[in-house]
């Protein structure tokens, strides 16, 4: 009971995080691990998992998704393709491959979300500087936009921690719009990926995802993303990183024990 309690909770603030922020999964992935389970199956239970707080997390930023139509029908295919190659890289390649560079890719994750504010500021700073100055949006930036979408896309079909700061990231460079539709946009292409993702895995590598683990998850992450959407703008940010951080570093310290 010790561990369906963590992990609903740990689905919980993963489901309103990546609302808000886009990292949830350096919440259930540490969990996971420290509970015992293989890098390859928390990575798969956890994507699978996480699509209804997905979805939740969609729902909740819907007004801010108005007249975006344009720009997701173009940057969905990029999202889809691309979280397609990421886990059938997971599925095919040995674990012992996962396991080489999952530290890495967690420290990754970990830093994109220590320098996720001056990230934001900086795009707040474009755009309202390419705002102000009237110029057009550059011809190049939408086939530049499609690329990286498409290269972060494998990155979240792969492993999905923090692939929601990257795409933030990439749009706030390369589009005059609001942060929060911005991260309205963020939902969607990411939510786009969990579920490409969880379809593979449960189609072609069933036998990696504890479908009992998902199922927690699900339940829970779901909540927190409705949560998130409508209450986690409220919560002081500086305090759901530490916790993101924390996070990360026991997910390092467990995989190093274990190695």
């Amino acid at each position: 009971m010790t561990e369906v309690v963590l992990v609903l909770l740990a689905g919980l603030l993963a489901g309103g995080i990546n609302a808000v922020v886009g990292s949830g999964t350096l919440v259930t992935f540490p969990v996971l691990v420290a509970l015992g389970h293989p890098p390859v199956t928390a990575t798969t239970s956890n994507a699978v998992g996480l699509v209804a707080g997905g979805f939740s997390g969609v729902w909740g930023y819907r007004r801010e998704l108005a007249g975006q139509g344009r720009r997701l029908l173009a940057l969905l295919p990029a999202s889809v393709i691309g979280a397609l190659v990421g886990a059938l890289l997971l599925l095919r390649l040995p674990e012992s491959a996962f396991e080489a560079v999952v530290p890495a890719l967690v420290v990754l994750a970990v830093v994109l979300v220590l320098v996720q504010p001056a990230l934001q500021r900086r795009v707040r700073r474009r755009t309202q500087a390419r705002a102000a100055s009237g110029r057009r949006p550059s011809r190049v930036a939408p086939a530049v936009l499609w690329v990286l979408t498409l290269l972060i896309g494998v990155y979240g079909g792969y492993f999905t921690a923090a692939q929601g700061i990257l795409l933030v990231g990439a749009m706030g460079s390369l589009l005059v719009e609001d942060l929060q539709r911005l991260n309205a946009t963020k939902n969607v292409l990411s939510t786009a990926v969990n579920l490409v993702a969880a379809v593979l895995y449960a189609t072609v590598g069933a036998d990696r995802v504890d479908w009992g683990v998902a199922a927690l998850i699900a339940v829970s992450s779901l909540v927190g993303g409705f949560l998130g959407a409508h209450w986690g703008r409220l919560l002081p940010a500086a305090a759901l990183r530490a916790v993101i951080v924390v996070l990360g570093v026991v997910a390092l310290v467990r995989m190093a024990v274990t190695a």
